[in-house]
């Protein structure tokens, strides 16, 4: 094999997520099964020994397609010359925590981190923000890269749109498979819109096979938005495979393309589309070509899906004036 590695930094990387994400890095399941990898961790200080003892498994693991690891808690390095990033270190929000103290928080972390990815990376730079809150700490790292193209900067609501697809299959008895163009608009969090109204199932509109809009209202829009406190409720702590999962799932897709007939959701810089302010990182419907992605254009949105577009673009400007009036955009 003679494929140039492709240099993935990965930050929190000795957190439950990073750990869940780097083996399948390692195997493929990321770029491609013949895509070698170079592994750059990025961990604060106390955390660097953690990410050395990952390390060491990963080398115990006899990678075919690993190509290198290199540990470091400084952005600048960990970021210099790196082709993808998955940005999935960030503060949680603790007891007694503001929003604003929360997003002051995660602007120490992702404003520096948008900056060395902005002097350091390579050209052909795609960054995936996972750490919540996902779409504004996308949003703050984007300001601090003005030499990056806006578009290269994404966030993650592929974990909603899975779950959205699990609950919708087992709601029909159909697989998986059946099911296509589910779509998650708006911000990662509990305002966000998981929408059936254009999904199939097994080639039919899903909303008419499920033929009951209370349990839409009631029980599958509430359930795939607060699923995630759900899993901490129920494991003592939140999401990591799943959310790994979604990860490589959102990256593979954006460099190899989606499944024809289907698209995915991700959180990109908003042109103005379905009346959601231009620039704002939001989730949309999209198609990936040829390393690229565009939204899907031209849907017909019912007054029922509207309302709650609506609803969670609102919060979405709420959280970009707050990190605004922070100086971190």
């Amino acid at each position: 094999m003679t494929r140039t590695p492709v240099n993935v930094t990965v930050t929190g990387a000795a957190g439950q997520i990073g750990y869940a994400l780097l083996f399948r890095i390692a195997s493929g399941h990321l770029l491609g099964a013949d895509v070698p990898v170079k592994l750059r961790l990025l961990e604060i200080t106390p955390a660097l020994k953690a990410a050395e003892g990952t390390a060491m498994e990963l080398d115990d693991a006899a990678f075919p397609l690993l190509r290198g690891i290199d540990i470091s808690d400084d952005p600048n390095v960990a970021f210099d010359g790196t082709n993808v990033a998955l940005l999935v270190g960030a503060r949680p929000r603790t007891a007694g925590m503001e929003r604003g103290d929360l997003l002051s928080a995660n602007g120490g972390i992702f404003k520096p981190q948008g900056k060395a990815i902005n002097d350091h990376a390579a050209d052909d730079i795609k960054v995936l923000v996972v750490g919540n809150p996902a779409n504004t700490n996308a949003l703050i790292a984007r300001s601090a890269a003005p030499d990056v193209p806006a578009e290269r900067f994404t966030a993650m609501t592929r974990l909603d749109h899975n779950r959205a697809i699990a609950q919708l299959a087992k709601k029909t008895g159909a697989q998986v498979s059946e099911i296509k163009k589910v779509t998650i608009w708006g911000n990662h969090s509990a305002t966000q819109y998981p929408d059936i109204f254009h999904a199939e199932v097994a080639g039919k509109n899903a909303a008419e096979v499920v033929g009951d809009e209370q349990w839409l209202a009631d029980t599958f829009i509430p359930t795939v938005a607060k699923r995630g406190a759900a899993i901490i409720e129920a494991r003592g702590a939140s999401s990591a495979a799943s959310a790994a999962n979604a990860a490589i799932d959102h990256v593979y897709d954006w460099v190899n393309g989606t499944a024809e007939g289907d698209w995915v959701s991700m959180a990109v810089p908003s042109d103005g589309s379905y009346g959601v302010p231009e620039g704002l990182i939001s989730s949309f419907p999209v198609v990936c070509e040829d390393g690229k992605y565009e939204i899907v254009r031209d849907l017909q949105i019912d007054a029922f899906s509207r309302a709650r577009i609506a609803h969670t673009v609102a919060e979405l400007e709420e959280e970009r004036d707050a990190v605004r009036k922070l100086g971190l955009i």
